[in-house]
């Protein structure tokens, strides 16, 4: 277990069953800005017996603390069972974050879905002042699937669980520490990001010059052009932006697209889960079709993917955004 205690009276008490990972970025991200916070914590391995018995290890290495005033921890944690054997952590405002939620969390068949993790996630609610969800589809989600799942219990199910618990819940996004790129991404694009950055916050649009009006086309067909076109074919003394055209386009699937944006990757998203409260219409596709014609015609037109600035305001979701959330949050002035 690692435990990190700061000098003088803590007044927060991050607790993290799985610190790895995202989870992991969280927990050192509140730490290093969060004034008077003291961390516990277990490696990120054997997830599923950190979900069962975390809160019964927890209670019995995190000493008593009379300045605590706020507990902060992921879903993983089983909370219910920790201020259970722990009264003394019952009074302190709970604060449960949900990066992911295990009523909906994708697994082959729903026969293999183990009851437990997703009921203890509802217990944890249920004790907790604050319930924070990294994205509004994961709390809806979360929210609109507690009735069904608790069919699953044979007889004496309880009621109005979503109800309960819907008035605790705020969304708060993951804070991203972006790193800077301006060094990395090409002249012509960043003379772009920098001028789109200028305009005022409502009137964000793709900035276009005379021969982009024509690119934008990709929304819907673009013309074949063979390599054999002279057209697509530089010439010497040609204007560096037009070898965009005819280098390889580069696909990336990356694991993390609020930073592939930032760093300048156009986005293709399935019109579905969380992507459509970060991207607009023009990066998303609903079936696999729409994506292989779309990919299709970056693949013609390469220039299209790489001139172009992606409508997506990332300094939304960093932690420089996000950080007087995190404060008030993590403030002992009750929920």
């Amino acid at each position: 277990m690692l435990r990190e205690e700061v000098g003088g009276s803590p007044g927060v008490l991050l607790v993290e069953a799985f610190y790895g990972g995202s989870h992991k970025q969280l927990i050192d991200l509140l730490k290093e800005n969060i004034e008077g916070c003291s961390v516990f914590t277990l490696p990120a391995k054997k997830w599923h017996w950190r979900a069962r018995t975390a809160a019964l290890y927890f209670s019995q290495t995190i000493p008593a603390c009379s300045t605590y005033r706020v507990l902060f921890s992921s879903s993983v944690l089983n909370l219910c069972e920790l201020v259970a054997l722990r009264p003394d952590l019952a009074r302190l405002k709970k604060i449960l974050y949900f990066h992911e939620n295990q009523l909906v969390y994708p697994v082959r068949k729903d026969q293999e879905r183990d009851f437990q993790y997703g009921y203890n996630q509802v217990l944890s609610c249920l004790v907790s002042d604050v319930v924070a969800f990294n994205s509004r589809f994961n709390m809806e989600s979360f929210l609109s699937s507690i009735r069904s799942f608790m069919k699953k219990i044979p007889d004496h199910r309880p009621k109005d669980l979503d109800r309960l618990i819907r008035p605790k819940c705020v969304v708060l996004s993951y804070p991203v520490q972006f790193p800077d790129i301006r060094s990395l991404l090409p002249e012509q694009k960043l003379r772009r990001l920098c001028r789109s950055a200028e305009m005022p916050q409502s009137d964000h649009r793709i900035v276009t010059s005379p021969t982009d009006q024509q690119q934008t086309s990709w929304f819907g067909e673009v013309p074949d052009q063979s390599p054999s076109d002279p057209r697509s074919a530089p010439t010497a003394g040609q204007d560096p932006e037009c070898l965009d055209q005819v280098k390889p386009l580069h696909i990336v699937w990356p694991h993390r697209w609020l930073e592939a944006v930032h760093c300048g990757c156009f986005p293709l998203c399935p019109k579905a889960l969380v992507y459509p409260e970060i991207f607009p219409d023009q990066y998303l596709y609903s079936t696999p079709e729409q994506l292989c014609k779309r990919l299709q015609e970056l693949c013609k037109r390469p220039d299209l993917a790489r001139r172009h600035v992606v409508m997506v305001d990332t300094s939304l979701y960093s932690w420089s955004s996000l950080k007087t959330q995190f404060q008030s949050l993590l403030a002992a002035e009750g929920p």
